[in-house]
């Protein structure tokens, strides 16, 4: 054997391995996706239920969305609104702070829920905030 065909064979054998580690790396990757939105499930029920409104809501598509608009006094047609592209982010963010506005929490807070909702859609659930009523209404 030459000398550039053992590199050869050692390169292919060590790319071999790589495989293996990235489906590992996949594997949990995919762990830590499905246990944030668990936890972001979990915290949308928990708020739907502060709010008076059934938990199991969360977990319906579209219809979690008319819930939210209830809880932050919009009118239920707002869902066909929230189905259009690129007009969908402004009424989104619209509803995100009137639902903090709803829990009693400011403009902060609401901005925290539009860029990080995976962290603060759970402690508006499962923390100390109450239900005041819908804030656009």
């Amino acid at each position: 054997m030459m000398k550039g065909e053992h590199w050869m064979f050692t390169t292919l054998a060590q790319q071999g391995g790589g495989g293996a580690a990235g489906a590992i790396g996949m594997g949990i990757f995919l762990l830590i996706y499905l246990a944030i939105i668990i936890i972001v499930i979990a915290g949308f029920w928990k708020m739907f239920t502060k709010a008076g409104q059934p938990g199991w809501a969360a977990i319906i598509p579209i219809y979690n969305s008319y819930i939210m608009c209830k809880i932050a006094g919009r009118p239920g047609w707002w869902v066909i609104l929230l189905l259009i592209p690129y007009l969908n982010f402004i009424f989104w963010i619209i509803l995100l702070v009137d639902l903090a506005k709803s829990f009693g929490k400011g403009i902060g807070f609401a901005v925290g829920m539009i860029l990080l909702s995976f962290i603060f859609i759970p402690i508006l659930g499962f923390g100390d905030a109450e239900y005041q009523g819908p804030s656009a209404g």
